[in-house]
């Protein structure tokens, strides 16, 4: 009778004891169940941890932030920490990235992003005119320029725009007489938009379905391109300026300082005792200042200010990735030639604000020589000397952000100095 009480119980103990274990392992399948599904939804953002804030993906193309020797000219230092400029221009995939997935954290879909129109197929690569660039190397006093161009607008600087960067570069903006008109001048398709992260190509044709040939016999326009073609795109390299090269940059700034806005730009810095009261003075420190040779990538006089910012780098130690490039002639001249793929824009911050073929400021992915640029802006139809002037104002009288407005765009334009006296970098960016 004893043994079969104590079997009674063991069994009842047994029963309860695998009942407890069989619930532990609900409770544990239950924790890893949700442990998996908080992976997958933050995966995303574990990449990016793991990646240091990149939103490449790991085939050759991360964005970690490159050691980055900046040297004195003509001098090899050792490495360093990488530039401030170097690191901003790095890391702003990364910030896109998390601005859209805070955005993506407050709805269930994207139902609410739209495309723009139809995606147009590529067309054949268009054949800028480039008889009258070689004219471009004789001596600056050997030849021809514009005369100078009618004032539109007072270019005696106001109180307000003295009081102000904001007002001064919108007077800038207004003063571009030779910005160009979107649907007149030239007409883009902005294709499909994206997400930083993805690597799908959203566009189907070129950005730019066309460019009227009429916006390279404008006499900066042509200049200014006549210069592109004068670098090695390899950030590291050291660069040979030839003679010719010399005069090229000479008659470029000599083209552009005929405008309203470099006019306005030097009474400007000149009030601000920035610039010297020499217009022939204030040419050579403009040319001193976009077109001296300083070093990038470890190698002396291997990049400048107007290659970094206007032509484009790419960047060889880290993971190639492209460096620089802000101008849409060069966008364009490279798109025409077929070194560089448009991938499409990037999503907007916020609903609503889609570009389309009218927009001017326009952010953007793109591959250049197969090697992406995953979030870049440019300014879109804006004069040469528009963009020089710009940079150059919040460059001397601006800081590393800038918040400004052009026209109708709110703008945050970086600028970053190189030992204090030379241009790292430059670039805009749209704000909301």
């Amino acid at each position: 009778m004893d043994g079969l009480i104590r079997g009674l119980v063991d069994v009842a103990i047994g029963g309860n004891e695998r009942r407890g274990r069989d619930d532990e392992d609900n409770s544990t399948r239950d924790e890893r169940s949700r442990s998996s599904w908080a992976d997958v939804v933050s995966g995303e953002e574990q990449d990016q941890n793991r990646g240091g804030g990149s939103s490449h993906p790991s085939q050759g193309r991360r964005q970690n932030v490159e050691e980055n020797q900046w040297e004195n000219k003509g001098e090899r230092v050792p490495t360093r920490h990488p530039h401030k400029e170097e690191q901003e221009e790095n890391t702003y995939a990364a910030k896109v990235t998390q601005q859209q997935d805070f955005s993506e954290s407050q709805q269930e879909d994207n139902d609410g992003w739209e495309t723009v129109g139809k995606k147009k197929p590529a067309r054949q690569s268009h054949k800028v005119q480039k008889e009258q660039w070689q004219d471009y190397k004789l001596p600056a006093s050997e030849q021809h320029y514009s005369d100078d161009t009618e004032t539109h607008g007072n270019l005696e600087p106001s109180q307000l725009e003295l009081s102000g960067l904001s007002e001064a570069c919108n007077k800038l903006w207004e003063l571009d007489s030779n910005r160009l008109v979107p649907g007149n001048d030239y007409q883009i398709d902005c294709g499909d938009g994206k997400r930083v992260h993805e690597r799908a190509d959203m566009a189907e044709g070129l950005l730019f379905s066309w460019v009227s040939d009429e916006v390279f016999r404008k006499p900066t326009f042509a200049r200014f391109c006549s210069l592109l073609d004068n670098y090695n795109p390899n950030e590291g390299y050291k660069e040979v300026v030839t003679e010719e090269e010399r005069q090229e940059q000479a008659a470029f700034i000599e083209e552009i300082s005929r405008t309203s806005v470099i006019k306005y730009l030097h009474k400007y810095l000149v009030i601000k005792d920035v610039a010297p009261g020499s217009y022939q003075e204030f040419k050579r420190m403009l040319t001193s200042l976009w077109f001296d040779l300083y070093g990038r990538g470890g190698t002396s006089g291997s990049s400048s200010a107007f290659e970094h910012v206007f032509v484009g780098e790419i960047k060889q130690s880290g993971g190639e990735q492209v460096s620089g490039f802000h101008n849409w002639l060069q966008f364009y001249l490279e798109e025409a030639k077929g070194t560089v793929d448009y991938q499409g824009y990037i999503f907007p911050r916020r609903r609503g604000e889609i570009p389309d073929s009218e927009t001017q400021l326009l952010t953007i992915q793109f591959e250049w020589n197969g090697v992406l640029k995953s979030v870049s802006s440019t300014l879109v139809g804006v004069s040469p000397e528009f963009e020089l002037a710009l940079y150059t104002m919040c460059f001397f009288m601006g800081r590393e952000e800038n918040h400004i407005q052009l026209g109708p765009y709110n703008v945050n334009v970086k600028c970053y100095r190189l030992d204090n006296n030379r241009i790292g970098s430059a670039f805009p960016i749209a704000e909301s």
